[in-house]
């Protein structure tokens, strides 16, 4: 190689080296002595693979092979590790070419040192190992968007289980999340994306998750992150607070039976010891306080029985549905003899409900007896399977159930607004369906109800 040309090349700030067919060195210019500590003719008549870390080798050679053995012209990239003089390792980012030259009689490399480059690259990506570990250990969905919400920069594993979408399809589809808003709720979310992009930092509440029919409310936070006063990003979690809603709810509905309920109560028995006093019936008095102090207790009983099942914290497990209804059909056929209790039941159907399933079963079916005008009643039992649901179905005969009564359980109403049921046996059964991850629904004729619980079926 000309001297002058040399001399250029000693001026150069990247590694130039000249490979023959089998990677052996046949020049190197001054920059290896800055780069990697060697006098220039220390690596000459050297083989290049002597000096790379024995991980890189086969990545090395390969990239070397492709460009030795291609017939056009060719240039090809590799990063790897290269030895220092003082025994240290330097990452070196080297383009290796076969571009024919008469003055060249081998094959140019140029190298850069790329170490700095990679220790911020390696510690970046242990950042992000470690926001990731802790991200993925919590039940909080945490979430990163582009200030116009068309990319979706950042999204934990627990977006799914609480929104009930693939973290892949949010990807695809930044904004397919609004899909699993409940329809009431979406204008809301709509108004306050727009807040978030214009600057505003939001908090809601809402209705998520179309796969469990927006029975999942979350509480939504989110702030904008706002760079020389422009939104470049917009961070936030998603938390579900089904459980505390459920809550604030039992006790809405505990407060309204006992200052309702048990004031009704409690003016009846009033009433009937007065009249005690000045009638010689006393008999028929004493029957009507009777039948009310036992309506306190059991109403009594009912909210215990809800507050435990709300308190426990119970899991849903495999329950046989069908053993279940025909356990409970027999002792409500024991507990009401003139009542008939049709039952149209599966050998066995398995749900994944809470234990005290049973206690929701009872409720409907004795509220179906209990409520009949007739004093012989007859009440049909039913248990069917769609899909991956079953369904248990009460057919009654007794006067229709009020349109406000079982309103306020699939609906949510603010305290002024909540009306008066009769009693708490559908509440324990709609909580339990509830809890269960189903439901109750409704259907009411001139003849008689139709309630339907709905639990999913248990997956093997």
């Amino acid at each position: 190689m000309a001297s002058d040309a040399e001399a250029l090349l000693d001026l150069a700030q990247d590694k130039i080296v000249v490979l023959d067919e089998d990677g052996v060195f046949e020049y190197a210019n001054a920059a290896v002595d800055r780069l990697l500590g060697y006098a220039p003719a220390e690596l000459v008549g050297t083989s290049v693979f002597e000096h790379v870390h024995p991980d890189d080798e086969a990545g090395v050679r390969e990239c070397f092979a492709r460009v030795v053995e291609a017939d056009d012209d060719l240039a090809e990239q590799s990063t790897y590790r290269f030895r220092h003089a003082d025994g240290s390792w330097v990452w070196l980012e080297s383009r290796v070419s076969n571009a024919r030259c008469p003055e060249i009689d081998g094959y140019v490399v140029t190298s850069r040192d790329v170490t700095e480059r990679k220790r911020l690259a390696d510690r970046r990506r242990e950042s992000e190992r470690r926001l990731r570990q802790l991200t993925e250990n919590t039940s909080d969905a945490l979430w990163m968007y582009t200030s116009d919400w068309e990319e979706l920069l950042f999204v934990n594993s627990a977006f799914e289980d609480i929104w009930g979408i693939p973290t892949d399809d949010l990807r695809a589809d930044p904004t397919k999340f609004m899909e699993a808003v409940h329809p009431a709720d979406r204008e809301t979310i709509r108004r306050n994306m727009k807040r978030l992009s214009a600057g505003d930092s939001v908090e809601l509440e809402c209705r998520v998750n179309d796969e469990r029919d927006f029975q999942r409310w979350v509480w939504i936070q989110a702030t904008p992150v706002i760079v020389d006063g422009d939104v470049t990003r917009i961070v936030g979690f998603t938390r579900d607070i089904t459980d505390r809603r459920r809550r604030t709810k039992q006790m809405r509905v505990l407060d309204r039976q006992l200052r309702h309920n048990l004031r009704n109560d409690m003016n009846v028995v009033i009433g009937r010891t007065e009249a005690a006093r000045e009638d010689d019936d006393v008999a028929t008095h004493l029957d009507s306080i009777d039948r009310t102090a036992r309506q306190v207790v059991d109403d009594a009983e009912k909210q215990r029985a809800i507050i435990n099942v709300l308190e426990q914290g119970v899991v849903s497990e495999p329950v046989d549905l069908a053993a279940t209804v025909r356990e409970t059909v027999e002792n409500v056929a024991a507990a009401y003899p003139d009542a008939t209790v049709e039952c149209d039941l599966p050998e066995s159907v398995t749900v994944s409900a809470v234990p005290q399933v049973v206690w929701g079963v009872r409720e409907l079916v004795e509220n179906a007896v209990e409520h009949a005008t007739d004093p012989a009643p007859t009440v049909t039992v039913s248990l069917t399977v769609a899909d991956d649901t079953a369904e248990l179905t009460v057919t009654d005969e007794a006067p229709p159930i009020p349109e406000r009564e079982y309103a306020s359980l699939t609906e949510d109403y603010e305290d002024d607004a909540l009306l008066h049921s009769s009693g708490l046996g559908l509440w324990l059964a709609y909580w339990i369906a509830d809890l269960s991850d189903g439901r109750l629904t409704f259907e009411t004729h001139d003849d008689g109800n139709v309630v339907t619980m709905h639990l999913p079926i248990h997956d093997d």
